[in-house]
């Protein structure tokens, strides 16, 4: 068993990352459903947190079902990332994530996310400033460092966990590196190779397949994984690693029959949470991920993201089903 703060995880448990304009809460609900063990909002600005930002503090918003539950917190204020942990603590999630690894150029370039790594010190002040404003377990995300020369996760790791963080997730790149290039591992197995280190470390980047996964298990000795872009349009992959690692066998693909059913129980909680004008137009982002390989679907794609309304949507994702069935069949 693998524990954060007062929260019990399974051993070796799956993470689903924080990603921005995809881990809402009915994405959240698949992932969930589909075997994912612990959960982050989308991260959220401290500032438009402070200032009552809508989008920011809808944010907020989580769900019993998807417990346990952190929600993502980024800023480049002390004092503010202090207030906000205090408000995020009041919708009552399990634990505070402090993002120090979103490389894109307005964030990191605000001093938020991964430009944090050119500034340790501010760093620890900041991650202390949240542990001191919650009652909650505080965990971070980070990377290895700000570039090349300034790979310093495993002087962080320590910092960090000194000034009270209850886990650490390293992605495997640092933030010049962005998404490019493969993900290095290597500093992360270190960090768990520390004798002073005690609380999970988890690694993320680049998991995606069920062998890859078990790979770095045995390589890297981390204590689970976070999952992100592999999981968008394919949320099985939680419990396909889950049945390898408890089998070394494969669970059979999801038939087009599947995709249709999750990709629709998507769709259900997307109008559930957001009304069906913005639920419905929210969703079109996720077709091509759902039914991606499929051949000749560009036509039923564009269908589904032109589509206004709920009950047409439902029609044709019922032809798309009987259709490719048959090509399954033949």
């Amino acid at each position: 068993m693998v524990k954060i703060g007062n929260i019990d995880l399974p051993d070796f448990p799956l993470l689903l990352a924080p990603m921005e304009d995809v881990s809402d809460p009915p994405f959240r609900a698949v992932c969930k459903a589909n075997g994912a063990d612990l959960m982050y909002t989308e991260f959220i600005s401290s500032e438009g947190l402070i200032r009552d930002a809508a989008k920011s503090v809808q944010k907020l918003d989580i769900f019993e079902y998807e417990r346990p539950i952190g929600i993502q917190l980024f800023g480049s204020d002390v004092e503010t990332m202090g207030a906000c942990a205090e408000i995020a603590t009041r919708a009552n999630p399990d634990l505070i994530d402090i993002n120090y690894g979103c490389p894109v150029k307005n964030v990191a370039c605000r001093g938020a996310g991964a430009a944090l790594l050119q500034d340790i010190p501010k760093m620890v002040r900041m991650t202390e400033a949240v542990v001191k404003a919650t009652h909650l377990p505080v965990t971070v995300k980070t990377r290895l460092g700000w570039d090349e020369s300034t790979k310093n996760i495993l002087e962080v790791a320590e910092r960090l966990q000194d000034i009270g963080i209850q886990a650490l997730t390293v992605h495997g790149r640092t933030r010049v590196q962005m998404y490019k290039g493969e993900a290095d591992w290597t500093l992360i197995g270190r960090i768990k190779e520390n004798p002073r280190i005690r609380i999970p470390i988890f690694g993320n980047g680049d998991i995606d397949s069920p062998e890859k996964a078990l790979e770095y298990k045995n390589r890297y000795g981390v204590d689970g994984v976070m999952i992100g872009r592999a999981t968008i349009g394919y949320p099985w992959i939680f419990n396909e690693i889950k049945h390898f690692l408890k089998t070394g066998e494969h669970l059979p693909a999801p038939t087009v029959a599947d995709r249709v059913a999750v990709c629709r129980q998507h769709l259900d909680f997307s109008i559930r949470w957001k009304g069906e004008i913005t639920g419905i137009f929210e969703m079109r982002r996720h077709y091509a991920n759902y039914f991606k390989g499929l051949d000749n679907f560009k036509a039923y794609r564009m269908q589904l993201v032109q589509a206004g309304t709920y009950t047409e949507l439902l029609r044709i994702l019922e032809e798309v089903s009987e259709q490719y069935a048959e090509a399954e069949l033949a």
